[in-house]
């Protein structure tokens, strides 16, 4: 099963008040695991950065100012997305820009049905706790100190580990690792040493102190007549 986790940093919260993407991240999932295929693309937002945007994720217009716009990366980006399921930290966010960017190119939105929200996920889990992903990261103890600033590849690689401890931790790995070996068509025969019976006689006290004991019952069930043998 193949999943794309995917994070993106814009320009503010509102495509529709004239915000753009500024970086997308994607990390490939095949059986909720992570296959070191990655797509990362910084885009030029074709407009300011505002400095508000800039604290939280420090990518500079003039650090963009050089990066292909969205327009030349979208058949590259929809190639890597294919139609894989869709893993994303507060999905409704990044699916508004994603489609906003594609709307103006006149690309057909990518549905919310192909998005899991692991917000949504969190809180359900832990209802009442914090589902921001450094909480998750805390909670499920997964290093994040490199993250000084947000940035969609490496949100995106945290939220990978955090989205396979919310479905369950690592036993998703077991069944991965059981699916590529029947897959092979190979079976594995171990060999094992011979051991020689173990005698199992009752010595002649044991013998002596069963007697005894059966002895005492009354009429036990292997010496009744079985019915219907009588006649």
């Amino acid at each position: 099963m193949r999943e794309i986790v995917l994070d993106t940093e814009t320009t503010g919260f509102d495509p529709l008040s004239g915000h753009r993407i500024v970086e997308i991240g994607c990390v490939e999932l095949i059986n909720h695991l992570p296959t070191g295929k990655v797509y990362h693309q910084y885009l030029n937002p074709e407009r300011d950065v505002p400095e508000e945007a800039f604290r939280v994720h420090g990518l500079s217009q003039q650090f963009l100012s050089d990066k292909p716009v969205f327009a030349e990366v979208v058949a590259e980006f929809l190639e890597f997305l294919g139609e894989s399921r869709l893993v994303i930290h507060n999905a409704e966010f990044d699916m508004k820009f994603i489609n906003a960017e594609l709307a103006r190119l006149g690309f057909p939105a990518l549905p919310m049905s192909r998005a899991t929200d692991t917000v949504a996920m969190a809180r359900k889990r832990f209802p009442g706790a914090q589902a921001n992903l450094d909480a998750l990261c805390r909670r499920f103890e997964i290093d994040n100190t490199h993250r000084t600033h947000h940035g969609a590849l490496l949100d995106s690689e945290l939220l990978a580990e955090v989205y396979l401890q919310l479905i369950g931790g690592r036993q998703p790995g077991f069944e991965l690792g059981l699916n590529a070996r029947s897959n092979t068509g190979t079976t594995t025969t171990l060999d094992r040493a011979a051991r020689p019976p173990r005698p199992h006689a009752p010595t002649p006290e044991e013998a002596e102190a069963h007697a005894a004991f059966v002895a005492k019952l009354k009429t036990p069930i292997w010496l009744r007549e079985p019915e219907g043998a009588a006649g």
